[in-house]
C-alpha cells in the first residue's frame, strides 16, 4: 500500500495568506509551509489533534508574517526552519536552494528557485510516496 498524504490548506483572513499542512499519514511526520505569526496557535492545535511531529517549518518567501511564524513555531516544537539561501535570512535552520531536497516521513520535498515575489522566493515540490 502506498504512504499517504494528509493535506490542509488554511487561511488567515486579516492577511489574506494561505498556509500549507502536509503530513506523511504512516508516519505522522509533517511541514507547514508559510506560516503566519498569528495563526501559530491555530496551526499547533490542529497539528496537536492530528497527532502529527512538525518536522520542518517552510518559508517559500521572506515576509515578516511568514518568517515571525516559522519563529515561533520553530521555539514551540522541535521543527527546524527552512528558507531559501537567497534570501539571506540569519535567522533559519536550514537554507535550500534550486534542487535541494527534504525529506519528511516517505516523502520528498524538491526546492524550485522561483524568482519574483520577493529575493530568494522558491517552490516546494512534493513527491509522495516512497522515494
Amino acid at each position: 500500500m502506498e504512504p499517504r498524504m494528509i493535506f490542509r490548506q488554511l487561511f488567515d483572513h486579516d492577511t489574506w495568506t494561505y498556509t500549507y499542512l502536509l503530513a506523511d499519514s504512516e508516519t505522522r511526520d509533517a511541514v507547514i509551509i508559510d506560516p503566519v505569526l498569528e495563526r501559530a496557535d491555530r496551526d499547533l492545535l490542529l497539528m496537536k489533534e492530528l497527532e502529527l511531529k512538525l518536522v520542518y517549518t517552510l518559508d517559500t518567501h521572506v515576509h515578516a508574517d511568514h518568517v515571525t511564524g516559522s519563529g515561533q513555531i520553530r521555539y514551540r516544537t522541535e521543527a527546524r526552519s527552512v528558507a531559501s539561501a537567497a534570501a539571506n535570512v540569519p535567522c533559519v535552520d536550514h537554507r535550500v536552494q534550486d534542487g535541494s531536497r527534504l525529506r519528511f516521513g516517505n516523502h520528498e520535498i524538491e526546492v524550485r528557485s522561483t524568482p519574483g515575489h520577493t529575493s530568494g522566493c522558491v517552490t516546494y515540490v512534493v513527491k509522495i510516496g516512497r522515494a
